[in-house]
């Protein structure tokens, strides 16, 4: 039980977590474009990835054929991954003694 008093188990926990989440929010999305009911706001689905949850929120949008054909999702999601990416890249470097 000591991996709960590390924080790099809660970090990978919320990773995963919140890539469910953007990969569910596509696929309940969809669902519901395809019923004509009401929609999962654009700004919901990007706040999802916004919040570490893009590589969940691209796999969505390929599994379920959804927002592929918006610019704005098709650019902007791995936009967001990269600038995730990037940060994490950093966090690692600067905290890790790696950057000296």
């Amino acid at each position: 039980m000591d991996f709960l008093l590390d924080y790099r188990f809660w970090i990978l926990a919320y990773l995963l977590l919140i890539n469910l989440v953007g990969f569910a929010l596509m696929g309940i999305d969809k669902s519901k474009a395809i019923r004509h009911k009401w929609r999962i706001p654009e700004k919901m689905l990007f706040l999802s990835a916004i919040l570490g949850g893009s590589v969940g929120a691209r796999i969505g949008m390929s599994v379920f054929r959804h927002k592929t054909k918006h610019k704005s999702f098709t650019i902007g999601i791995p936009v967001i991954f990269l600038v995730e990416l990037a940060t994490g890249v950093f966090l690692i470097l600067k905290f890790s003694g790696l950057s000296n």
